[in-house]
């Protein structure tokens, strides 16, 4: 899932990171504005609030917003940084240090005091932004551009594309293609949205500590991952 790359990539193991990674990003998102009122997994809206707080003059509250940008692209430029420079020295841990770093900062955050959380409203955002940010740039390098997690504007886009293309693509060939598309996006949509759901549920019950559920499920993926590779690698030794 996590160290398959290239050609020997399938459609397979974009589904199932598009799947865990979609949930987190869900249960991120919603916590993480109930938690600071602030949108914690794409900066659309901050862009928004940027430009409009420039309009009003309130360049202090516009600055905010701008970290905010700030925070998410410096999360993706720090994880292709890492996949990079690890990619030079070892690839069994190519994207295993990205998610590692996503996880201590989403365990940081779960056990942070609630008088902190509202106290440190916009660090706390950039921190989660951050960690999006590099799940993001994460996932989009290791599935060459083909998966995205943390929002869904261009997903929507791109399933609206591919619906009114079944119309027109006939071929057998076309229709397979559009078809794992569509299964693909509307997986990721659904996985988000019902990471959103979990996520405010969980909030309700345990505050910022549902986070904990998202550390648990890319720990588990990293183990898993672990696992089926160490069981890929026997196989491979002792057939030959």
């Amino acid at each position: 899932m996590f160290r398959h790359r290239g050609k020997s990539r399938t459609f397979t193991h974009n589904l199932k990171l598009a799947s865990l990674l979609s949930f987190v990003a869900g249960i991120v998102n919603v916590s993480g504005l109930f938690a600071v009122q602030r949108l914690t997994t794409n900066v659309t809206g901050h862009f928004a609030f940027f430009a409009d707080e420039l309009v009003k003059n309130n360049f202090e509250q516009g600055i905010v917003y701008l970290l905010f940008i700030i925070a998410f692209f410096l999360g993706a430029f720090c994880s292709n940084l890492l996949i990079e420079l690890i990619s030079r020295v070892n690839e069994r841990f190519i994207n295993s240090i990205p998610v590692g770093l996503e996880i201590l900062i989403l365990f940081f955050v779960a056990f942070l005091a609630t008088p902190t959380i509202r106290a440190q409203v916009n660090t706390i955002a950039c921190l989660l932004l951050f960690a999006m940010g590099l799940q993001n740039a994460m996932v989009t390098s290791i599935s060459n551009s083909i998966v995205r997690t943390t929002h869904l504007t261009g997903l929507f886009t791109d399933l609206g594309i591919e619906l009114s293309q079944l119309f027109f693509y006939k071929r057998k060939d076309q229709q397979k293609k559009l078809y794992s598309s569509i299964k693909l996006r509307i997986t990721i949509i659904f996985f988000f949205f019902f990471g959103g759901v979990s996520g405010g549920y969980g909030y309700l019950l345990i505050g910022i500590k549902i986070l904990l559920l998202a550390v648990g499920i890319l720990t588990g993926a990293l183990i898993y991952d672990y696992i089926k590779f160490k069981i890929v690698s026997m196989k491979r030794k002792y057939l030959r």
